[in-house]
């Protein structure tokens, strides 16, 4: 079969594509321009088309391969050329839940779905790193890059796929997961989910699509991990780890000496992309846009800050849309304690409600605890010599950002460096893609 994805360099769509040409699928796809796991894609040999989406490059890779699916991100507005495309040539369509419900049933795997508000990344990144240690064949999808494996991989010995499943656009409905994680729930993209009930209604929904749940329980005391909220994300994925994992003959439970293996390598997990991701010494890049994620973000760099016996921290925090922050702005006041100094950046503004005033940085500030350590600040020379200097001085710098602001700080720490996956195809701006969320 051969597919073609639209928005295949977004963090949702270019694993997917990575899984599907391992199981065997012929994969195009094109992207305004490319992203994090673009790299990745090219690679494997996937034919990939970054700039202009006009629909061009679609109809010449049907007129000359063939294409039997056309399947799109979210990001992609029902007026989208290639869309309007798809649909002239008369194509099969669909987003990409579809896809992957057919790869699931032709593959027969077992769906261990990790959905959530926060910690799904770093808990399916977890039970990936243990599986891959382990020597247990799985497949997976992840929607961010690793510094150990691909983002999607599909392995024809593995019984299990692990998914990330975003509830952005309903999509973890369309999924009846064998086992269910659920690393935390607080409500989120209320562009989707006009209220806190329809947004706790779709979790609902979809721990009874589930045949098994897990919320995990008490944090393992063997986990040493900084930040009690990577230690909780690792006790959830311990727990998928040892419901799949090969057992002696007649034995349920692992062995004590098993698990001091198993809590020994989940110590040693290098993190993820995004993720609280050392960019440089001293240095931290972290996907957090919603209060909770951010406070337990804050709370790991502090930990980790005291553990390498620096000062303290320094953080820059980019939020992301703004429909999201004004239903969230409230829930800002307590999550920056203990922080030493804070630059609040503008808000990345994706999907916007033009309706509604957009918060500026300084209406965020007026509203913390501790507002006295925060100022509004621009990324700009001024805050990257204060930066500098900060951790010049001995501090940990720590940014906060679903947007520009990490290639940002990437390009403040290397200056040197600025040539992205982008650059290597077509110049253009960045991706529609990032997946939609």
């Amino acid at each position: 079969m051969k597919i073609y994805i639209s928005g295949i360099s977004g963090t949702g769509m270019g694993p997917l594509a990575l899984m599907a040409q391992g199981a065997g699928m012929t994969v195009f796809g094109s992207d305004l321009a490319g992203g994090a796991v673009t790299n990745e894609l090219v690679n494997h040999g996937i034919q990939i088309c970054l700039g202009t989406q006009d629909g061009e490059f679609l109809k010449a890779r049907v007129k000359n391969d063939g294409v039997d699916w056309f399947v799109y991100t979210s990001a992609l507005p029902a007026d989208h050329p290639e869309l309007l495309m798809a649909k002239k040539l008369k194509l099969k369509i669909s987003k990409r839940d579809e896809l992957l419900n057919y790869l699931l049933k032709k593959l027969k795997l077992k769906l261990i779905a990790v959905a959530g508000t926060h910690g799904k990344t770093t808990t399916t990144a977890m039970i990936v790193w243990m599986a891959q240690r382990l020597g247990i064949p799985l497949s997976y999808i992840i929607g961010t890059t690793l510094p150990f494996a691909e983002a999607g991989h599909y392995d024809p010995k593995s019984k299990y796929f692990v998914y990330e499943a975003d509830e952005y656009d309903r999509n973890f409905l369309a999924f009846h997961p064998w086992l269910a994680v659920i690393p935390t729930v607080s409500y989120d993209h209320p562009d989707i989910y006009p209220t806190v009930e329809d947004y706790q209604e779709a979790f609902r929904q979809f721990e009874s699509q589930s045949e098994t749940v897990i919320h995990g329980d008490e944090i393992d005391s063997g986990l040493t991990l900084a930040g009690e909220a990577r230690r909780y994300d690792a006790t959830l994925a311990l727990d998928v780890i040892q419901r799949i994992m090969p057992k002696p003959k007649g034995l349920m439970k692992i062995s004590a000496l098993q698990k001091r293996k198993l809590l020994q390598l989940m110590n040693e997990f290098p993190g993820v992309g995004r993720r609280f991701e050392q960019v440089s010494e001293g240095y931290y890049s972290d996907y957090a846009h919603h209060p909770e994620e951010v406070a337990a973000t804050v709370e790991i760099a502090i930990e980790e800050a005291e553990r390498r016996g620096l000062k303290g921290v320094v953080a820059v925090y980019e939020p992301h849309q703004n429909s999201r922050q004004v239903e969230l702005v409230e829930e800002y006041a307590p999550v920056f304690q203990g922080l030493e100094k804070l630059y609040w950046v503008p808000t990345f503004l994706t999907r916007e409600d033009p309706k509604l005033k957009v918060l500026q940085p300084s209406d965020f500030v007026a509203k913390l605890e501790n507002k006295k350590i925060a100022e509004a600040a621009e990324l700009d020379d001024d805050l990257a010599a204060k930066l500098l200097d900060w951790h010049k001085k001995g501090y940990l710098v720590l940014l906060m950002s679903a947007g520009p602001a990490d290639a940002w700080i990437r390009k403040l720490v290397f200056p040197g460096n600025q040539e992205s996956a982008a650059t290597q195809f077509v110049h253009a701006p960045r991706s529609a893609s990032e997946d939609a969320r």
